[in-house]
């Protein structure tokens, strides 16, 4: 969409309702990162490099949780502690399966924009 060719009360109509979607995609924060970043469980982050390390909060609690990203098992890991998943080269959708914690969304940008693979 052509945000200059909305009318300006298009335009006021137009950032609530986006803000609205936003809201329901997200429960957590928006970290932004060049090189690495830190996630938490219900955040939007936006890494400026490829790859991207990155590393995740996994919540309180006892024992392990098991990470995927986008459905491929990650590793699992104690509960309450900063682990690092691995360095990324694509958008990722970061879950801990069988639990209601909120999905994490990665978006990985750099050298022309998202493109393929984790490593």
């Amino acid at each position: 969409m052509n945000m200059s060719s909305l009318h300006p009360f298009g335009l006021a109509v137009f950032l609530p309702g986006l803000a609205l979607v936003m809201g329901c995609t997200s429960t957590g924060g928006f970290p932004t990162g060049w090189g690495e970043i830190t996630l938490a469980p219900g955040d939007t982050g936006t890494c400026l490099s490829t790859p991207c390390r990155v590393y995740f909060q996994i919540p309180p609690g006892e024992g392990k949780y098991l990470v995927t990203a986008n459905e491929v098992k990650v590793g699992e890991f104690a509960a309450g502690q900063r682990v690092m998943l691995g360095s990324f080269f694509e958008t990722n959708a970061i879950r801990l399966p069988g639990t209601q914690v909120p999905p994490t969304y990665l978006y990985v940008y750099g050298q022309g924009g998202p493109s393929g693979g984790i490593h």
